[in-house]
């Protein structure tokens, strides 16, 4: 952890991940609670199976909402905590025309 204050950009950088992170949950939660839900909204089944479709459905997308969440952001740190490299420097990976960009290039 770093005592460094943070720039307005990384800021906002933080907040745009997190609106990303929760809209992405939602959606990813609500697609599986209306896949799992569904036969109870259009077939007539029993009381306890839809009871079981629904509460299944709700705890699902739940636990794969949440699961979204942390996903996004643990690599969302892991990308920000990762050194950045110029374009041009020889040492850099193939992403910004280094040494491995020529190797791949040549071979």
């Amino acid at each position: 952890m770093t005592t460094r204050r943070r720039s307005q950009a990384e800021r906002d950088a933080m907040t745009v991940e997190i609106g990303y992170a929760l809209l992405s949950a939602c959606l990813l939660g609500g697609a599986v609670f209306a896949v799992l839900a569904w036969p109870a909204a259009v077939w007539d089944l029993p009381p306890a199976a839809e009871g079981f479709l629904l509460k299944a459905g709700a705890a699902i997308a739940g636990m794969l909402a949440v699961l979204r969440v942390i996903h996004v952001l643990w690599r969302y740190d892991r990308h920000r905590r990762l050194p950045t490299a110029r374009p041009g420097d020889p040492d850099a990976g193939p992403d910004t025309g280094g040494r491995d960009q020529a190797r791949k290039r040549s071979g």
